[in-house]
Parts: C-alpha cells; sequence; structure tokens
C-alpha cells in the first residue's frame, strides 16, 4: 500500500511540476508582450523610425547622390565644351 500512495504524491507532483512549467511559460510569454507593448508605445512616443524604413531611405539617399555627382560632372563637361566652343567664336570673328 506505501507503494501506491508513494506512486500516487509522485504523480500529484508530477502534474504539479507540469502545471507549473504552464504557469511560468505563460506568465513568460505575458511579459514578453508588455514588454513589446511598452518598446512599440516608447518607439511611437520618440517618433523613431523602424529599421526597414531607415534602411530603404538610405539606399534612396545614396542613389540619389550617385546620381547629383553624375549629374554635376555631365554639367562640368557641357560648361567646358560651351567655354571652348564661345572661344572659338571670338577668335572667328576677331578681325
Amino acid at each position: 500500500m506505501t507503494t501506491g500512495t508513494q506512486g500516487r504524491i509522485y504523480d500529484e507532483l508530477a502534474k504539479l511540476m507540469n502545471d507549473a512549467a504552464g504557469l511560468a511559460q505563460s506568465a513568460g510569454r505575458e511579459v514578453s508582450s508588455a514588454f513589446r507593448s511598452q518598446g512599440e508605445r516608447l518607439a511611437s512616443e520618440l517618433d523613431l523610425v523602424r529599421r526597414e524604413d531607415l534602411e530603404t531611405v538610405q539606399e534612396i539617399a545614396t542613389r540619389a547622390l550617385a546620381e547629383v555627382e553624375r549629374l554635376s560632372a555631365r554639367v562640368t563637361e557641357l560648361e567646358t565644351r560651351l567655354s571652348h566652343t564661345e572661344a572659338e567664336v571670338e577668335t572667328t570673328d576677331a578681325p
């Protein structure tokens, strides 16, 4: 009879440990969710941007800067050609 009682005690203890583990997991999820909510609220109040949005804007800015540099070089080239053309016209028109 002692063995049966011990078996029931072990069964009850195992059930209690299972319940405690389930409660701990549930509490962990609840705490994680609360922290996430608070973090999102704080980020919203501070007007922080998401990483994906920042990376997208950085990529756009990099492309725009490359285009500005390309166009700046093209303008310099055209200004040089224009000044040479104007110089040729002046020498041709000179008496």
